[in-house]
């Protein structure tokens, strides 16, 4: 019978040892880690919100670029399409 408990409080504290060492270090327990997280959080929304430039060039190609172009006119367009079906009967 004692066997038994002893093997018992084993797994027990066998079990304990292996939770306490298997813990997720979370950003809550650093402010310099959850600060990081957050930087890095807003830079890739700011990055998803960035809009793409829709222009013609010299040769009337058109072309698609991340940043607006020099000395030509072009159209703001968002990466992300509007949600719903939108319909337009001028095309």
């Amino acid at each position: 019978m004692r066997t038994a408990w002893a093997i018992l409080a084993g797994l027990a504290v066998g079990g304990g040892v292996a939770w306490w060492l298997g813990r997720d270090a979370s950003p809550r327990s650093s402010p310099e880690a959850r600060q990081r997280a957050e930087r890095a959080a807003a830079a890739q929304a700011e990055d998803a919100l960035r809009p793409l430039y829709r222009w013609r060039d010299a040769a009337g190609n058109l072309q698609i670029t991340d940043a607006p172009p020099k000395g030509h006119p072009y159209e703001r367009i968002a990466r992300e399409p509007e949600p719903g079906i939108r319909v337009d009967a001028g095309r």
